[in-house]
């Protein structure tokens, strides 16, 4: 189960995200619109050509886990956090926000 916190179209709401690919590997990045972006990753609705290049080939993707952040900056930091964290502590991770 995913939990997101405010409005999924608040530009002024960041979001850092998860999504397990086809392949069960992980991707991580930020974003305002959730559902856009996941769109975006699994090639469907508008802007499909601006997914991943990493996902393309990888489809399709599932979000898994997102938390919200007050800014830019935030997200990045905490997405960078993510993407350094081991595989077994991004499943840790995305099953404790479940």
């Amino acid at each position: 189960m995913i939990v997101v916190f405010k409005s999924m179209t608040n530009s002024s709401t960041w979001f850092v995200y998860i999504v397990r690919c086809a392949d069960s590997s992980y991707y991580t990045g930020i974003t305002t619109n959730l559902e856009r972006r996941l769109g975006e990753h699994n090639g469907t609705g508008p802007g499909t050509d601006s997914g991943a290049r990493y996902t393309r080939s990888r489809r399709p993707v599932e979000l898994v886990y997102s938390e919200t952040s007050a800014s830019r900056s935030a997200a990045s930091k905490r997405e960078y956090a993510i993407k350094r964290l081991s595989q077994l502590k991004k499943v840790e991770l995305v099953n404790a926000g479940s």
